[in-house]
Order: structure tokens, then C-alpha cells, then sequence
């Protein structure tokens, strides 16, 4: 065996949609180790609660990750409502969760473009991007932004979507899903993809759940949990949500988890749009949090489950606001799954880990 050399992998790479920075030790063409590098884009957005009010932060909390914005709002939302005692409304409620799973639907593609923009599968790329601009064209005419909405405020939403426009988003959806089938048949089938993936970064039920992994890298191990499950919001009247599972644990299992799931994002918003309620989409909320009030709430974003804690203290500023993202959980799994690895699976690896920089050094 050679002398053990660090490579620095990152913050620029080409492979990278985001700066991750990684010392990787390398034994001639096998990873041995790797040290994570954390804080190269740390913003300091948390202490942002002691000068932006309650209801100003959400703008804040959207702007964690572009990516990751509306489910970043939702979560913040969700958790001062619960710190102030705010029953939402129930259309607002269905509302929320319909925007939150086109989010899902955009990022998963986004994520399949850039996978396989990696594997050199540029057609592929280009499918998979055009099929994402119908999601963000449906969010222009429904909430006036591309990726940062600005939907979500403490009390509810701050626009309705219309029946006309609620029966147009089912048809994009439905033509979209058509093409997606046949995109992700032919990724799935295409014998360069699996040489790259099958048996590539395995993490096995036990190691993820001895890593507290969460999100697609998790349920691709067999790892049965999803916030989902736990029917908060318009979730709890879906007439029957499973986690989309896999048993292999390798790079093409996590592939197929997230394939999977934007079909699943399609049946969900699907079915909400049948159930929705009239009413109203949004109750006033006045005054502050309690002094020494508390409340956290979990979400699941694209990536993963996404923890949320707020502290009051009697003013129009929160005390203390705190995320924990998926990709912080998954890290201790990032790290598990490139140790033995060859040095030019590194790339792949990564990417179908998906991990989502900006979330994590906010």
C-alpha cells in the first residue's frame, strides 16, 4: 500500500452544485477517511431574530437555501404558530402542503439534472431541468416568485389559489408525470448508470440508524421514517402515506428513492386538490410570544427531516430561533459512505447524498 496523502475535494469543483469543502486521506485510489470542512459560507441568518421581528423572519428563514425556501418557511411558520397558540385555517393548511410538495417535485428534479449532468448524461440533464421550469412556471403564477415565494406568513398564507388554476396544476402535473415515467425508465435501465452506482457507498438499516440518518439517504437503507407520517397539517387527512423505501443502501437505491418520490409528490397534491376546503386562508396574529415560551416542530424537506426550535421572551423578537437541517444529520453518513470508496466514486456519492450546503452553514 502507498503513503496516505489529503486531498482537498472542494469548495470549487465542477461536479459541485454547492461549495462543500472536504479533506478526503487517499491510499493510492481508495479513500480511507474523510474530514468534513464546515462554515465556508456561514451567513449568521440565526442571529438575525435579535434585530427582525417574528413576522419579518420568515423572509429570513426562506432565505437559508433558495432550494430549500418554501419548506424553510413553512417549518419557521408552523413552529411560532405553535409558540403563540394560532390555529390555522384548513384551506391555508392545504395550501401550504401543495406548494411544499411542488417544492419537493423542483428540487428532486433539480437534484436528477445535476446527477446526471455528473455521469456525463447531458440529454438527460436538459429532459430533466425542462420538465422542472413547468413546476417554477406554476409557482410564478401562483405566488409571483420562481424559487423564493414568499407564501407562507404566521397565520396562514398570504395568497389563494383559484379552483381554474388549482384544475391547471393537476394538468401540468399529470402531463409532467407521463414524461417523467419515461425519463426515469431509462435512467433506471441504463447499464453505464448502474457500473456507477450499484454497490457504490453502501450504508447498511443498521449504520443509518446508528448514524441517525433522515431523508431519502436514510429510507434508501430501509429507514421507515418520513415527518410525513405524522399528519401535521393538511398531511394528516391524506387517505393513506408510506414511506417510499429501498433495502440495497447503495448510490442507485437512493436514486430510485428520490425517482420515486416526485411521482409521490404528484398523488399527494393530486389528492389535496380534490379534498380542499373553502374558507379563509389566513387569521390575524397579534401580539408576541411569551416570555420563556418554547416550541419546536419538525418538516420534512426535500433532503430530509428539518428540526425547528423558537424561544420567546415577551417582545416582537424571538429570543432564540434555531434549524437543524437534514444535511447536519447527514453528515456522520456522508462520511461512513465514502470511507473505502474509490477516489473516483467520490462525485457520485455525494450527489445522490444530495447534501445541501447552504441549509447546513447558514
Amino acid at each position: 500500500m502507498g503513503k496516505a496523502t489529503v486531498i482537498p475535494f472542494g469548495p470549487q469543483h465542477p461536479v459541485l452544485p454547492e461549495p462543500l469543502h472536504l479533506d478526503l486521506v487517499v491510499q493510492d485510489e481508495t479513500v480511507i477517511d474523510c474530514l468534513p470542512q464546515i462554515g465556508f459560507i456561514h451567513r449568521g441568518l440565526e442571529k438575525l431574530v435579535e434585530k427582525r421581528d417574528y413576522n419579518q423572519f420568515i423572509y429570513v428563514a426562506e432565505r437559508i437555501c433558495g432550494i430549500c425556501a418554501m419548506g424553510h418557511s413553512l417549518g419557521y411558520a408552523e413552529t411560532v404558530e405553535e409558540l403563540m397558540g394560532v390555529e390555522v385555517p384548513k384551506r391555508a393548511e392545504y395550501l401550504r402542503v401543495i406548494w411544499h410538495e411542488l417544492s419537493r417535485i423542483h428540487s428532486h428534479l433539480l437534484w436528477l439534472g445535476l446527477a446526471a449532468d455528473a455521469f456525463g448524461f447531458e440529454s438527460l440533464f436538459m429532459h430533466c431541468w425542462r420538465l422542472r421550469e413547468r413546476v417554477l412556471d406554476l409557482f410564478e403564477k401562483t405566488t409571483g416568485g420562481r424559487v423564493i415565494l414568499s407564501v407562507v406568513k404566521v397565520g396562514g398564507v398570504v395568497r389563494d389559489i383559484d379552483g381554474a388554476m388549482l384544475r391547471e396544476i393537476v394538468a401540468v402535473l399529470e402531463g409532467l408525470e407521463a414524461e417523467y415515467a419515461t425519463i426515469v425508465s431509462t435512467l433506471l435501465t441504463d447499464a453505464s448508470i448502474k457500473n456507477r452506482t450499484v454497490g457504490v457507498g453502501v450504508i447498511s438499516h443498521e449504520e443509518a440508524l446508528d448514524l441517525s440518518m433522515v431523508g431519502p439517504f436514510a429510507r434508501a437503507s430501509a429507514v421507515n421514517y418520513d415527518c410525513r407520517m405524522l399528519g401535521r397539517g393538511a398531511y394528516g387527512d391524506l387517505s393513506d402515506f408510506q414511506p417510499i423505501l429501498d433495502t440495497q443502501g447503495d448510490c442507485y437505491a437512493r436514486i430510485k428513492v428520490r425517482c420515486s418520490e416526485v411521482l409521490q409528490s404528484i398523488a399527494i397534491i393530486k389528492e389535496l386538490v380534490a379534498k380542499i376546503p373553502t374558507g379563509d386562508i389566513a387569521v390575524d396574529v397579534k401580539g408576541s410570544p411569551a416570555d420563556g415560551s418554547q416550541a419546536s416542530n419538525v418538516l420534512e424537506q426535500p433532503r430530509g427531516e428539518c428540526y425547528y426550535y423558537a424561544r420567546g421572551n415577551g417582545s416582537k423578537n424571538l429570543e432564540r430561533m434555531r434549524m437543524r437541517t437534514p444535511t447536519s444529520q447527514n453528515l456522520a453518513g456522508m462520511v461512513a459512505a465514502l470511507k473505502g470508496c474509490d477516489l473516483a466514486d467520490v462525485n457520485m456519492i455525494i450527489l445522490t447524498i444530495d447534501p445541501c450546503v447552504s441549509c447546513t452553514e447558514r
